[in-house]
């Protein structure tokens, strides 16, 4: 199918495709076409490496210390940031065509489309291209990171001659330290920190390839890179490889006639440690270059296709009405997957391993929106991203204890564990990514029955997080507990008492501690957990101060938060959006306006404290407000949009959040994908149009599906079952893919599912008055008769 004008690819089912070149949206594209398996991740950079917009070879947790500058310092401000930094660059394959550079800027390029698969995990490339003088020739390529050998990257690479013979040179490379284009920032500081990060400790070459090992200059780690080749050619193809510190080169040299192919598979390894030796970290790598070429190209494409084939299987979201959102809602599964599938104990960052945006920095987005979808489509990879989180208490105490505070103090942004942001208002006054990381293992804990995760990873989780809740807040006067001078998720209102997303998020985190330390009395004995606290957490949480306006009808966001004057949304020019480009946060401080969904994400996480009457009114009253200057808002409005019966508007919503990347709706695509987004795409299917939600009686669905749409059926593991629920027009199917027999809930109805499917009518939907978004800001109507 061809392109829509406005758009860099085509629309299809199972594949991303760019049918041609577009210099214009290259760092877009190269977003989009990233490919990672949460270990490795390769920007989808030309082969040949030039031009790009952002080269990107990135390994996670793999970072440089830069500077933090202040105008005025303060006590527990961080000293010093981490960024993600290009690390040595194997994606290199040069060719020169009778001397001439292949080099889509020169020469006549008659074809060039390129192909991200999602069911093969491939990246290919078509290019039928003229050189200067004539010479036509047609390279493809196909790309993948390995899903199942963790330190493997290949690239298969074809040169055929076309027209006339022609004298072939190919440069297979490792380049550490390649020339970047310039940083945003303007500090020198910054800049001197991240050019060159990369020192030389070792290099050498054979006759098939090279390793090159390198340590940054401030943060310490090291990281290996290593690259071997196969080559197949006509007779007399000539192979040698050198290597200098920063360089490692592969030369192929063959004559070809009219007809002729020279076919090369390159196997890329990389590795990195804060501890390793240089010939440890040395023979990791080549170790799994030998396993690489033991399994060889057709067995790196099996094992990618049959490890997506299983995912697939769970994960798969089906939309039939709408080839466009089907097509982004599973790139954005599979970007989600990509994030962490072998992240094995690391972050996942906000831009997954897909760019350089937010400096590779993980926020709460990770346990907020993409650990809760993993834990129902990769349990294994939603586990080891919390059992990140635990390597890192010992920081989190430190934090804690530098702000006075008892417990557990985790990053608002970090990559290792240290506290990265320098604004505090919105960095370390947002608490309550505290609670998330809590929300985050009691909902995989629900999700997987996983007692053995709950008591060794979970629980000390919990308590630390409890611990920090109790030592924050305070009992006022009148017996209520407050938690004052904090930042919600809204961060255009900062410093605010009693944030009812933070105070509602903090109660369940209290309750899930002490609910967990007595089903594990023993465990939490060793962290010094008795009776008396259990019942302070148990307190606190039974008297939170949750503000509600009596004279409106709804929660205020935070204490006061509805006597604050409105934004004049009339008359701000569509220019000025994102506001926090062109406003002082001052003035933003001080007006009802609302970035992204935080009282309205209270209700999506926290259903269980609000009565439908109210759930419809703040809805109503904060979807006025919310100008969405963040990606992380619509699928939350998409979701509480659909529970709310506004299935028109969810619709517009879901497919906002659906083609953030796509469509560069955000126009900062070019910086990494926006993981989060993604995550909340599937959530919006699955918890908004299927009304899953989850609570101590198990698992209860509500779906609706929105006009504009024939059929959805989505998949989810739950307890060691795998599910599908298909929704129709009118009636559900759940149905019980394998598993033991189990029991649901249907619009409140019990479902008892076992070997059969079950078929549920879908109950009549009560008419609602329409809701307003500010001027100018309403989603992209995308339903009929829009």
């Amino acid at each position: 199918m061809s392109p829509d004008p406005g758009r860099a690819f085509t629309v299809e089912p199972w594949v991303v495709r760019e049918p041609r070149l577009d210099l214009d949206r290259m760092g877009q594209v190269e977003s989009v076409f990233a490919l990672s398996n949460g270990h490795i991740g390769l920007r989808g950079n030309l082969d040949e490496g030039e031009p790009h917009a952002m080269p990107g070879t990135y390994l996670n947790s793999f970072y440089e210390r830069r500077p933090l500058p202040y105008a005025e310092g303060g006590y527990g401000y961080p000293e010093s940031g981490q960024t993600i930094i290009n690390v040595t660059n194997g994606k290199l394959i040069r060719l020169l065509v009778e001397d001439e550079p292949f080099d889509l800027r020169y020469g006549q390029l008659r074809r060039h489309e390129r192909v991200l698969d999602l069911q093969a995990g491939t990246l290919t490339r078509e290019v039928e291209w003229a050189s200067p003088a004539g010479r036509m020739v047609r390279v493809r390529s196909t790309r993948l990171v390995s899903l199942t050998q963790r330190a493997i990257a290949a690239i298969e690479y074809e040169v055929e001659v076309l027209d006339a013979a022609a004298l072939l040179v190919v440069q297979s490379e490792l380049v550490a330290n390649e020339q970047l284009p310039a940083r945003d920032e303007a500090d020198p500081r910054v800049e001197a920190a991240l050019t060159d990060p990369l020192v030389a400790e070792q290099h050498r070459c054979d006759d098939a390839g090279a390793t090159l090992l390198h340590r940054t200059r401030r943060s310490g780690l090291r990281v290996a890179a290593a690259m071997d080749h196969e080559v197949h050619g006509p007779e007399g193809v000539k192979v040698t490889s050198e290597a200098t510190e920063d360089i490692g080169r592969t030369t192929v040299i063959a004559r070809l006639e009219p007809g002729q192919t020279l076919r090369l598979v390159k196997y890329l390894a990389y590795g990195w440690s804060s501890r390793r030796s240089l010939p440890a970290l040395h023979d990791q790598v080549r170790a799994a270059l030998a396993a690489a070429r033991y399994t060889g190209w057709e067995g790196l494409c099996g094992e990618q296709r049959d490890y997506l084939a299983d995912f697939w299987q769970t994960a798969d979201v089906e939309i039939d009405g709408d080839a466009e959102l089907q097509q982004a809602v599973r790139l954005a599964t599979f970007h989600v997957l990509q994030a962490g599938a072998r992240a094995e104990r690391r972050a996942i960052g906000a831009k997954g391993l897909t760019g350089e945006g937010y400096d590779g920095h993980t926020f709460w987005d990770t346990e907020t929106f993409c650990i809760p979808v993993l834990s129902h489509i990769a349990p294994d990879a939603a586990a080891d991203a919390l059992r990140w989180r635990q390597t890192i208490l010992p920081l989190a105490y430190e934090r804690a204890e530098q702000l006075g505070l008892r417990g557990a103090a985790f990053p608002w942004r970090t990559i290792r564990g240290q506290e990265c942001s320098g604004y505090w208002p919105a960095g370390t006054a947002a608490f309550h990514i505290n609670a998330d990381i809590a929300d985050a293992v009691r909902r995989h804990v629900a999700a997987t029955g996983d007692v053995v995760f709950e008591r060794e990873v979970g629980l000390e989780l919990l308590v630390a997080t409890a611990r920090l809740w109790r030592s924050l807040g305070h009992h006022d006067s009148a017996g209520e507990f407050r938690i004052d001078g904090v930042t919600g998720p809204d961060e255009y209102t900062a410093i605010v008492d009693n944030n009812v997303y933070t105070n509602l998020m903090a109660q369940a985190n209290l309750r899930a501690a002490a609910d967990t330390a007595a089903r594990h009395a023993r465990a939490a004995a060793k962290l010094g957990v008795n009776a008396e606290e259990m019942a302070s957490w148990r307190d606190a949480a039974k008297s939170m101060r949750i503000p509600f306006d009596e004279v409106l009808g709804v929660h205020p966001q935070a204490e006061g938060f509805t006597h604050h004057q409105v934004w004049d949304f009339e008359n701000t020019p569509r220019e000025k959006y994102p506001l926090l480009l062109h406003v002082p946060y001052f003035d933003l401080y001080r007006k009802q306006v609302i970035k992204q969904a935080d009282l309205v994400l209270a209700m999506q996480l926290r259903p269980d404290a609000f009565s439908p009457e109210q759930m419809r009114r703040n809805f109503a009253y904060y979807e006025a407000l919310t100008v969405r200057d963040s990606s992380l808002s619509a699928c939350t409005q998409a979701v509480v949009a659909a529970w709310t019966g506004h299935l028109d508007l969810a619709y517009d919503y879901l497919a906002e959040a659906a083609l953030v990347d796509l469509d560069d709706l955000a126009g900062n695509s070019d910086h990494g994908v926006h993981i989060a987004s993604m995550a909340g795409t599937w959530t919006a299917v699955v918890s908004g149009f299927g009304g899953m939600r989850m609570d101590e009686a198990g698992i209860t669905f509500a779906p609706r599906l929105p006009p504009a749409l024939s059929r959805i059926s989505f998949g989810l593991r739950w307890q060691g079952r795998q599910l599908r629920v298909e929704i129709r027009p009118d009636e559900v199917e759940y149905r019980l893919v394998s598993g033991p027999p189990m029991r649901l809930r249907h619009h409140g109805e019990a479902v008892a599912l076992a070997e059969d499917p079950q078929v549920r009518p879908i109950p009549p939907l009560e008419p609602v008055e329409p809701v307003e978004q500010p001027y100018g800001r309403g989603p992209k109507a995308r339903h009929p008769g829009s």
